[in-house]
């Protein structure tokens, strides 16, 4: 899922009338930022935090996340209390969004088919991910939305004051 040049600019929202990196934050990002000391994954949940970025949830999404805090994925680098408080933090930067329509068959694993329907629904210009593969061999592309890893989303979504 390339996108256009253009397509990874910040988007206005027609609310606020202010420019907003729209971006859906998979799991394993979340993961991977929680149970590090650093890195690109934790840098991409400091901008959702800070402004930045504005995550984009769906019930299914978010559901995901809490499921995650009671798996064993866990180092000792993040305690439960912590990982708890950073989930509602990113609630709170959150903007949560309906998806009133299902894009299927569309991935070959059906467990990300939901990904890609928030960042339709709620507009996302990125989803931010570690299983890019998958997102590759998509039926249906959109080429305003880009799969892009921590790292890339770093160096691509660049946020503009």
């Amino acid at each position: 899922m390339k996108a256009a040049k253009w397509a990874l600019l910040p988007r206005s929202d027609s609310i606020y009338a202010v420019s907003v990196i729209v971006v859906v934050v998979d799991t394993n990002v979340f993961v991977a930022a929680l149970r590090s000391g650093g890195g690109p994954a934790r840098e991409v949940i400091r901008r959702s935090l800070n402004g930045q970025y504005q995550p984009i949830f769906s019930n299914a999404l978010w559901l995901e996340y809490e499921d995650l805090l009671g798996r064993d994925v866990w180092t000792q680098e993040t305690t439960d209390d912590e990982r708890r408080q950073v989930l509602a933090a990113l609630a709170a930067a959150s903007r949560w969004v309906k998806i009133f329509y299902g894009w299927r068959p569309n991935l070959r694993d059906e467990g990300d088919n939901h990904l890609v329907e928030l960042a339709i629904a709620g507009g996302a210009v990125a989803i931010v991910t570690y299983n890019i593969r998958d997102f590759g061999l998509a039926d249906l592309r959109w080429p305003d939305l880009s799969v892009l890893t921590p790292p890339e989303c770093l160096e691509k979504l660049k946020w503009q004051h």
